[in-house]
């Protein structure tokens, strides 16, 4: 059983080495994680997964001294860095910096929020990465990032919000049953923020990853392996 939870851990930690370009706080913030949770156990489960290797690099630079803890080797970044910075194709002038500002003025954390930001010129310009592109567009201006950051934050919430209910209206596989239970976490984090209605949709949630049927020819612990490995195949 030790092994199979090294295993949930691990992959856990992929996603968040994989989410990291979405998260508040960034590489200080889930560097702080990686180190904190990953066990020797942990570790030795991570090089059985796709990407996973690079990860339990990274976090022996983390806990040399060799990476700064705000920080990550550039030859690590997942994706091989395509997430961390802005497409070269979506420069911001003068002109769309001060709309940009505007926007996230006068932004407030709501659907009607994201839907006015979304069909702003200056973010539809940005594609699909608007998020890493949008805090790009603010380098060197602290106050305006961390208000970024609500943006990002408003929309992961809603996101999780409508990906949930998608989960528990409609027929679900196994595979999205398993890899709704890594991803459990970052539900606990944002469904909370919509209240009583997303705290009972948390409750629903974890009552729907409860009732998986367990192969009657399968010891617990062979089901909880088979459930992560279908959760890493979604990946």
């Amino acid at each position: 059983m030790q092994n199979v939870k090294a295993s949930i851990i691990a992959q856990r930690l992929l996603n968040l080495y994989r989410q990291e370009h979405v998260i508040i706080g960034g590489w200080a913030a889930v560097n702080q994680v990686f180190v904190d949770e990953a066990s020797d156990e942990v570790i030795e489960a991570l090089g059985e997964l796709p990407t996973g290797r690079s990860l339990a690099r990274h976090i022996a630079n983390l806990r040399s001294g060799k990476t700064p803890m705000d920080s990550i080797e550039r030859e690590l970044l997942p994706y091989g860095g395509a997430m961390s910075q802005a497409p070269d194709a979506t420069p911001v002038d003068s002109a769309q910096r001060v709309a940009l500002e505007s926007l996230i003025a006068e932004f407030t954390p709501d659907q009607a929020g994201l839907a006015q930001l979304a069909a702003s010129p200056v973010i539809q310009q940005f594609g699909p990465e608007w998020i890493v592109a949008g805090r790009a567009a603010l380098a060197g201006n602290a106050e305006l990032q961390k208000k970024w950051d609500v943006v990002v934050q408003t929309y992961r919430a809603y996101h999780l919000w409508d990906t949930a209910r998608e989960i528990l209206n409609t027929p679900i596989s196994d595979r999205v049953r398993a890899q709704l239970q890594v991803d459990m976490p970052e539900y606990e984090t944002y469904l909370p923020m919509f209240g009583d209605a997303g705290n009972e949709l948390l409750g629903k949630l974890r009552t729907f990853i409860s009732t998986i049927k367990p192969n009657p020819n399968q010891t617990s612990e062979e089901a909880a392996v088979s459930a992560d490995a279908a959760s890493a195949a979604v990946l």
